[in-house]
């Protein structure tokens, strides 16, 4: 089939194979670039492992540290008449990459937060791995059902105690409207918590401990992002900053369980960049392509790969890494300097439809965003006929 992005709204329903392939080894070939990291972990689980920051994280541990890595995702398969979902063609490249180069790399293709898939983790380490010294959390999930009582729990991105209006850009028509949401209830809270807090980052650590697979003094980190003040009333004041609460809450409590191993549970701090997730958040496409120009004029853009990187290297694995009062490592830092944020801040009023091209920069935030599922790559032919069957060995 000749393969074309399919975009509604905030989710393209195409991947391209190749295309999804060229971008694993763009962010390959920038952390090889790199050198090893020094101190770098060697045995890795990533949950969360086949895109955005999860799947750099995985390409950074590997490729930089050499480590042998388990990735747990949760991604469409292809059929005769539909391509996979980017995630899926991108674990499939990074495997193959991994695996060229004599590293063990596994993929379980299932629900996260289901016991049934933490047990096959931990028969598969057993197995083949053996105790790990880092362990990502990096789930991006609308919803989740609790393992226990089997209650489905879904999220909302909604302000708190009050409504909150401000621009919005529809990357459909590229028209900008003031939108408003409408407060979240009690119930909304408590469930965006559940879906997206931190209990299951501890079931996963509980579940690991328990098998005896905790290397001793292993890391485990959790993402994050917080943001500024355009973004505060839908993220950081918000049922999502709710969620980023809890995430710290359980990185304390996380710590008292790696404490006979010797271990630490950080929450990382990142930067704002095109992903699935952050496009569906308000107000966000319109601050991201503020935050892109700004940055790229500066010098001081990155991606998901650049981000991860120095989070290896600044925190994770540094004698004095950057962290914050809640002992969060910060490399959201350049996004926030103050010098940048007010050159946001100053041009964010002055966007309309008509100059949103010369004073943002959607062209390199749209760009960005179909590069996600594999399409816009030099070198890549999506005019000839190609076959979406990819075969991946997922357990």
């Amino acid at each position: 089939m000749i393969i074309k992005p399919k975009v509604r709204g905030f989710i393209c329903t195409t991947a391209h194979p190749q295309g999804c392939a060229a971008h694993v080894q763009e962010q390959i070939e920038y952390i090889k670039d790199q050198g090893a990291i020094a101190g770098a972990p060697k045995n890795v689980l990533v949950i969360g492992c086949s895109n955005g920051y999860g799947l750099a994280s995985r390409i950074t541990a590997a490729f930089g540290g050499g480590a042998n890595t388990l990735g747990v995702c949760f991604e469409k398969p292809p059929t005769e008449k539909r391509t996979a979902s980017a995630g899926y063609y991108n674990t499939v490249a990074f495997e193959n990459a991994a695996k060229a180069e004599g590293l063990y790399a596994e993929s379980i293709n299932g629900d996260a937060f289901s016991d049934e898939c933490k047990e096959k983790a931990i028969a598969l380490l057993k197995e083949n791995m053996g105790k790990v010294d880092l362990i990502v959390y990096s789930l991006g999930a609308p919803r989740r059902q609790d393992p226990k009582t089997g209650e489905v729990y879904s999220s909302v991105l909604k302000p708190i105690n009050e409504g909150y209006t401000a621009k919005n850009l529809n990357t459909d028509t590229l028209t900008i409207t003031d939108i408003t949401v409408e407060p979240a209830n009690e119930e909304e809270i408590v469930q965006t918590v559940k879906v997206m807090g931190g209990e299951d980052w501890e079931l996963w650590i509980e579940a690991l401990k328990e098998a005896d697979l905790l290397a001793e003094k292993c890391n485990t980190v959790a993402y994050t992002y917080l943001g500024e003040k355009l973004t505060w009333p839908i993220y950081g004041h918000a049922t999502i900053g709710k969620a980023k609460e809890d995430l710290d809450r359980a990185a304390k409590a996380i710590n008292e369980q790696l404490a006979p191993v010797h271990g630490k549970a950080n929450v990382s701090v990142l930067k704002a960049l095109v992903t699935q997730s952050s496009s569906a958040i308000p107000i966000m496409p319109l601050y991201i392509s503020l935050v892109y120009k700004v940055m790229k004029e500066e010098g001081t853009h990155e991606g998901c790969i650049e981000q991860l990187y120095r989070l290896f290297t600044e925190g994770l694995y540094a004698d004095a890494p950057r962290l914050d009062e809640q002992n969060r490592y910060r490399m959201d830092n350049l996004e926030l300097r103050p010098e940048t944020q007010a050159k946001i801040e100053a041009l964010w009023p002055q966007v309309t439809e008509e100059n949103l091209f010369d004073l943002t920069d959607y062209k390199g935030y749209s760009e960005e965003f179909l590069k996600l599922f594999g399409f816009g790559w030099d070198g890549v032919d999506y005019e000839t006929d190609t076959d979406p069957m990819v075969e991946g060995n997922f357990k």
